[in-house]
């Protein structure tokens, strides 16, 4: 199974709102180092991430709107449909990611393990394939 979820609490407060949280090390399973967004997708059939970490593990979130979520371990791929602030998938290293199928004002808040660092990132599939297969 490729899909690990992290589900944040939810402090409900009928008339001011919900609040939602997370900590390095209690709901993220390591500490945070960056986070980033991604938002105002003009064209919602573009296909976003189209890579994968050598060591880097990041939290995905999608905050408004949806998108789908496709990973891929080189042996299997599954799928995941994000549209709930408060529910994120964790994304280990070594897994190929691939982000489709936006709606319109989709915003997704990535956590990251480490800082952005060019070196970490693997580009091109077959690469991928052939840096899955050393370890």
């Amino acid at each position: 199974m490729l899909i690990k979820y992290i589900k944040l609490p939810i402090v409900d407060n009928l008339l001011k709102g919900k609040l939602s949280f997370m900590e390095s090390n209690t709901h993220i399973p390591f500490n945070i180092k960056r986070i980033f967004y991604i938002y105002d997708i003009k064209d919602l059939t573009v296909i976003r991430g189209g890579h994968a970490h050598k060591t880097l593990q990041q939290v995905i979130f999608c905050l408004n709107g949806s998108f789908t979520l496709e990973l891929d371990n080189g042996n299997e791929k599954e799928e995941i449909y994000l549209n709930k602030p408060n529910e994120g998938v964790i994304i280990e290293a070594k897994i190929w990611l691939t982000m489709k199928k936006f709606s319109k004002r989709t915003i997704i808040m990535v956590i990251a393990s480490d800082y952005y660092d060019e070196i970490d990132y693997i580009r091109n599939y077959k690469e991928f394939r052939k840096y899955i297969k050393r370890d």
